[in-house]
This record gives C-alpha cells, structure tokens and sequence, in this order.
C-alpha cells in the first residue's frame, strides 16, 4: 500500500510529476530488503544532484521505509512525504572559495601522479618529475625512529617541536650558519613546506606583494594567493644563471612589497648565490622597512665545490628581517617523514606557531627523535651526505656533458640541488604527425612522455617557458637511459629553419 500525504498547497501540483516518477516503483514488493536513491535534475542544465534518502533532512521530498506487522510476518512499505518549501527544487550550493579558485595546482604533483599511473599500468616510463632522492633514509636516522616506537615515544609534542630537537636546531643553525637563535625561535612542522606557508600566512596582508625571482618553486606565488597577497615575478634568464638582478628588485619594490623569497641552492635551477650577490641584495632590502626575506634554505647541504652556500639571516643587519626555512627532506633523504622547521624574530614565529596550533599541531614524535639523529650524524650531515653529494655531483657531471651535445640546448650547470633546467626553446614550432605542435614546455614535455616515456617537468610551471627540468635524483643507469630515449625522441624532430 503507497501511502502519499499531501499538505494543502500548490506544492502538490508541482511535485506531480516527481509522486508519479517513483509511485510505480514504490510498492511493497519494490522497497522489501531495498534501499532507494532518488535522482533530481537540477534547475542548471549541464548540472545535476543526486540526492539519497538516507540524508534528505532538509528537501522538499523524502522517502520513509515503514515497517507493519501482518499475521506475524513483517513487511516495508514506501511512503513517500512531501513538506511545504518556499521553493520546487533544492539545489546544493557547491560553489568554493575564491582563494581557493585563484590557486592553481601543481604540475610537478600532476606529471608525478600521472607517470605513477603510467608505471603502474605497465608502461615503462621514466620518472624524472619528482624532486625526491633516490636514497634510502640513512641507518642511524631510520634506528632512532624504530626506537621511538618501540620506546613508546609515540604521543602528541609540544606544538612547536621538542625541546630536544629545537635546541639541536639551534646549534645547528650556530655551527653551520653562524644564525644565533633560541629554542623559543623555532617552530617544526610538517615539511619545509608547511613552514614556509605559514610564514606567509603569518607576514602577508591582503594586497601585499610577494617578490619571487623566476625560475621559482611552484608553490611561492600559490601559496602568497592563498594568503590574499600578489606574487610579482621577477624574472631571471639562463644567461645570468637565473640569479636575481639586485637592480630589477630595487626597481620592482614598492610601499606593498611584504616579503622577498630567495631560495638557494634554487629548485628548479640548481643554482647557489654567491655571497657577494647576497650583500648586493641585502643592501637593496635593507632601504625597505616593510620587507622581510624568506630564505629557503632546503637544499643547502646539496652543494657542488667550489661554490658555497651563505645563509641570508647571517648577513649584517639581516638576522632581524629574515625568516629561515630548511629541513630534513632533502639532504637526509627524509622526504616521508615530513619534517621541516623555520627560525626567526620570536615575533614572527610565534605567529607562525599560532597558526599551526590551529591547523595541524605538532609534527610527529616519531620523526622528531629520527631528525635529532639527523643532527647527530656530523657536521653538514657527516659522510652519509658526503655520499649521497658525491653521486649527486657525478649524475650532474654525465647530464650537463650528455646534453651539452644536443643542438640548440642552453645549459646553466647546476652547483647545488639535484635539478637541471635546460633550455629546449630551440625545438619549439615543431609539428609532429600523430602528436601534434610543439609549441611550449608544456607541450614538449607531453611529446618526451608520450614517445620518449620519460616523464619531466614544463619550465612554464616554474615561471620558464623556455625550459624543462630534469630531477636527477635517480640512478646514474636510469639517468642514461632517460637520456638515449630523450635524445631519440628530439633527433625525431626537424630542425627548425
């Protein structure tokens, strides 16, 4: 038996069609041991709603499952009810944030993901995407993580980190930089990344400028939108080894300009700024109240001789503006353990400590007492980084000769990270039959994917259209081969005129 209760208003004309839509299905034998969804189209016509019974609190049409009792037997009858609304149809509002609209996502994320698809269907690519070491996490790192657990050490910490693992950033940071910090100084969180977010988050207002020097990381200019502030580019060429003009800085700042971000040893360049340019820069910095520098110092320990990495908060009159990020990931080859840190002006850290407080508390216990072992292992990370830098330096050394080959290919050579960024804008205007136009980064980074099974990273995503990134944090055989299937893949095209 259906039954169908109607309250006395117009809203039964116009749910008509929706009671006569389910009435057929709705019997006794159609709801028994059944569970029902119901479709609506919605008002928009590339839009629809799919609406469950289940969780119809608040719409203008429900469907009951009642239960009777007859000659001891049990049955379900549907009942469909319908309840006045000042409206026929309900539609959710789906709509997001505009900051969050305004962020765009990250290709390196992206072509990672998609050649991990791609490996995992069976095809044989080769992942040059991520910047990721290819080594595991030294020994001594990984036993003092297995201990923490099976110590128990496996609770919440203080917010900001361990006392422990902050003060031996703190002599880190003395030792090695020459930046004099207390424990109240640093805030670790999640990954470097993290840090540097909320720094941002922390410094910037709305309408603020962030200068970035391109080619850049991929999240700065998101991550100053995510904080209502502008990026402003300043772009940087291959012919100046993408290191930053202290005079295009000087030209571009202006009463909003927030805070600068240098990154050094750079990603995606493998580019280090001498000192001399730091001091170049700090004078420039230095006739601005407003602005502060964010230093990301995440690769400092991946650094070919004879260049030399300098801390910028190290510099005179510098300590006090300078927000200094760095971690574990990299030189430790700690990527999954999600550790970073940033040391600063109390003021300016305690405000990032106040938003992580609110957002994802301490980083794990685990990976802090593994990161006090990291600190442990000798200075710049003793000889199981000086191993992983050698064989660093040595896949460099075979890439930039490799390449150097290949015509119409400009080649900055790298002296830190584990990065080449190369200049491929020579074979851009090809068209290919089956592909399509090379025209971009982008669209030569499909076409090596796609003939070549090589995945790499379009400079467009790094502010660089002219160029491509090459991560080679891979072995030297996997860094060969990626080679001879690039190369056969370029050879293929004609040589524009």
């Amino acid at each position: 038996m259906l039954r169908t209760r109607i309250p006395k208003s117009n809203l039964a004309k116009t749910m008509a069609a929706h009671i006569s839509g389910i009435s057929s299905k709705c019997s006794i034998a159609s709801c028994k041991d059944q569970s029902f969804r119901l479709g609506f189209d919605s008002l928009s016509s590339n839009r629809s709603t799919s609406l469950s019974f289940s969780s119809q609190l608040n719409t203008n049409l429900s469907i009951k499952s009642l239960e009777t009792k007859r000659s001891g037997k049990s049955s379900k009858i549907c009942s469909a009810v319908i309840t006045e609304s000042n409206s026929e149809q309900m539609e959710l509002d789906t709509t997001l944030s505009p900051r969050v609209n305004s962020v765009k996502p990250s290709k390196t994320v992206a072509i990672t993901d998609q050649a991990t698809a791609l490996v995992e269907a069976g095809v044989p690519v080769i992942r040059l995407a991520a910047g990721e070491p290819d080594f595991d996490t030294p020994s001594v790192i990984a036993e003092a993580g297995i201990n923490a657990i099976r110590e128990g050490y496996t609770r919440y910490t203080p917010n900001a980190g361990t006392l422990e693992l902050r003060t031996a950033i703190c002599k880190k940071l003395k030792d090695e930089n020459d930046i004099s910090y207390t424990p109240d100084q640093i805030v670790v969180s999640n990954g470097a990344k993290q840090s540097i977010l909320q720094a941002i988050l922390a410094v910037c207002s709305p309408g603020d400028e962030v200068m970035i020097p391109a080619p850049f990381w991929v999240s700065y200019p998101e991550m100053a939108r995510l904080a209502d502030a502008t990026p402003v580019i300043l772009p940087a060429s291959i012919s100046e080894n993408f290191l930053l003009d202290p005079k295009l800085l000087e030209a571009k700042l202006t009463e909003k300009s927030r805070l600068l971000i240098l990154c050094s040893p750079s990603n995606p360049t493998g580019s280090v700024y001498p000192k001399k340019l730091l001091e170049e820069i700090a004078q420039v910095v230095a006739k601005h109240p407003r602005l502060l520098v964010l230093s990301d110092e995440i690769y400092e320990h991946i650094i070919y001789s004879p260049a030399v990495h300098t801390s910028f908060a190290a510099l005179h009159g510098m300590w006090e503006r300078t927000l200094t990020v760095n971690g574990f990931s990299k030189a430790f080859a700690m990527t999954g353990w999600r550790l970073g840190y940033i040391a600063g002006p109390k003021h300016f850290v305690a405000a990032c400590n106040k938003i992580q407080s609110q957002s994802t508390s301490g980083a794990s216990s685990i990976s802090q007492k593994a990161a006090v072992a990291a600190l442990g292992m000798g200075y710049a990370g003793g000889e199981a980084v000086s191993h992983m830098v050698k064989a660093f330096r040595e896949r460099r050394d075979f890439l930039v000769k490799a390449f150097g080959e290949l015509d119409g290919v400009k080649i900055s050579e790298p002296q830190g990270a584990f990065y080449l960024f190369l200049d491929f804008s020579y074979y851009y205007g090809n068209e290919v039959d089956g592909f399509g136009l090379i025209k971009d980064s982008e669209s030569l980074c499909r076409y090596l994917l796609d003939k070549g099974q090589v995945a790499l990273v379009p400079g467009d995503a790094f502010g660089d259209d002219t160029c491509i990134r090459i991560s080679y944090a891979a072995s030297l055989s996997t860094l060969q081969a990626a080679f001879e299937r690039i190369k056969k893949a370029v050879l293929a095209l004609k040589k524009p005129l």
